[in-house]
């Protein structure tokens, strides 16, 4: 099966962008090339530039308070495991903690390094990085890898709490919601909200399908066509009748 997750407003959309920044983050740093750990410094100033936005941090505490509010009633609940729910109630805690201790912006500590932001100008250039551009990064890369490795988990260590916080939402957010079967008749489905408050859809096909959903929606609307690749051409539509799973998910 492949999963399509589309969100519905920015918020969402923007803790989409970074759970996959994190996680690409972690894969490279853990690689021993000199390429992956450039690969893992360009993700890091990704992270950098989405997380400039001064209300993250804020947006996190207060959906973890709320979902912990949500949370603690349900102890009386024998259908709810108290060692499950301690758990994720000690997680939002244990992440509340870091992210309160947190001081300044995220990622101010990459921008105050002289040398990382004139490896970041260069990037924006094509090419920049050669190394008669930058001796000084071309002497860093060919350093043994544990050294790079050190270097880059020092860098990436405050926003650990950000990420942490990311992955607690999301996880709430994705196990909201009860996966339905659906048929996209010709290709095509759509499916009204009629006022349900929805913050994420959640399309799952089988792989052997030869498409992928091209999701459009609003407060009022879903709306998926299947397409498919058609080659070194243009995609195409798919018009033959395709099973799927769609999950509303909401906070």
């Amino acid at each position: 099966m492949i999963s399509y997750e589309y969100p519905l407003n920015e918020r969402i959309r923007t803790l989409l962008r970074l759970e996959d920044l994190f996680a690409r983050a972690d894969f490279f740093i853990a690689q021993d090339r000199g390429l992956e750990h450039h690969a893992a410094l360009l993700v890091l100033f990704e992270i950098c530039e989405v997380t400039s936005r001064a209300d993250l941090k804020s947006d996190l505490l207060q959906e973890m308070e709320r979902q912990k509010q949500i949370l603690e009633p349900l102890r009386n609940n024998p259908a709810i495991s108290v060692e499950a729910l301690d758990g994720m109630l000690g997680n939002i805690d244990i992440t509340t903690l870091k992210l309160r201790g947190m001081m300044g912006k995220v990622g101010q500590h990459l921008r105050d390094n002289e040398w990382l932001m004139s490896i970041k100008q260069r990037t924006g250039i094509p090419g920049g990085v050669c190394e008669f551009d930058l001796p000084s990064y071309h002497f860093w890369l060919s350093q043994d890898a544990e050294l790079r490795r050190s270097d880059l988990t020092s860098w990436l260590a405050p926003m650990l709490a950000i990420r942490d916080g990311i992955l607690i939402v999301m996880r709430m957010l994705r196990d909201s919601g009860n996966a339905a079967g659906y048929l996209a008749k010709n290709g095509a489905f759509q499916q009204m909200l009629s006022g349900r408050v929805v913050q994420m859809l959640r399309v799952r096909l089988n792989s052997e399908v030869p498409c992928f959903p091209e999701i459009s929606a609003n407060k009022y609307a879903i709306n998926i066509r299947f397409t498919a690749l058609g080659g070194p051409q243009k995609p195409r539509n798919c018009e033959q009748d395709i099973e799927f799973d769609l999950t509303l998910c909401s906070l």
